[in-house]
């Protein structure tokens, strides 16, 4: 089966930075349901339209097709007394940007009375390399095409 709009596809994916230093090991499958769904990059699903099960490529991404640029404005501080019991550095509190809009942010450092947050994805900022492989491809049924993701073993579970 070709990889189409509407199929679920499982693949492995490696992600390297631009000095090759792995960021994921790939080594675990994740399905996601291909069609402008959002579920993985666009550079991504446009690479893999049209292809089959057995499928391999490495893609270099440049930041505006992976995870966008850094965006400084994101990046902010929080009275400790306000933060959350729990959560470390390294770990995530949802909160807002400066517009309001409802956002994650990174927990980076905490230095006396402040927490240091970055709103920014992880990988934003950055050139990556993705090494793809498909493992197989399916019909999508008509649940997940309704809630726009892959169910199943390695996609989304409810």
């Amino acid at each position: 089966m070709h990889i189409t709009k509407n199929t679920v596809v499982t693949m492995t994916f490696k992600v390297t930075d631009a000095q090759g230093k792995l960021l994921e090991d790939g080594k675990e499958p994740r399905a996601y349901l291909h069609g402008g769904y959002g579920n993985t990059l666009p550079r991504v699903e446009a690479e893999l339209e049209g292809k089959e099960a057995g499928f391999q490529t490495t893609l270099t991404l440049p930041p505006e097709d992976a995870f966008g640029p850094r965006d400084e404005s994101l990046v902010t501080t929080m009275p400790k007394k306000d933060f959350p019991p729990g959560v470390k550095v390294g770990g995530e509190i949802k909160g807002y940007d400066a517009s309001g809009h409802e956002q994650w942010f990174i927990v980076k450092k905490i230095k006396g009375d402040t927490v240091h947050l970055d709103g920014n994805h992880a990988y934003a900022g950055q050139t990556l390399k993705f090494a793809l492989k498909v493992i197989s491809v399916r019909a999508a049924i008509a649940e997940e095409i309704a809630h726009g993701h892959a169910h199943g073993a390695h996609g989304h579970h409810h």
